[in-house]
């Protein structure tokens, strides 16, 4: 392990658990392997992503 990979592990201190189906779940998983790269990674760019826009007030009110 790199010290750049270290200290990027350091800062990810916190977990987010959901409950899915399994099925949604392990196809997720499959597409994510078929595009080498992880659930885990995709999730974390996808919650980036979605900060970018809320900063931005792009999101609709629910």
């Amino acid at each position: 392990m790199t010290a750049k990979s270290k200290d990027k592990k350091k800062n990810k201190d916190a977990q987010l658990v959901l409950r899915l189906d399994r099925e949604l779940r392990d196809r997720f998983v499959s597409a994510c392997k078929d595009l080498d790269t992880t659930a885990a990674r995709e999730v974390r760019r996808h919650i980036k992503r979605f900060l970018k826009r809320y900063d931005k007030g792009e999101l609709d009110d629910r």
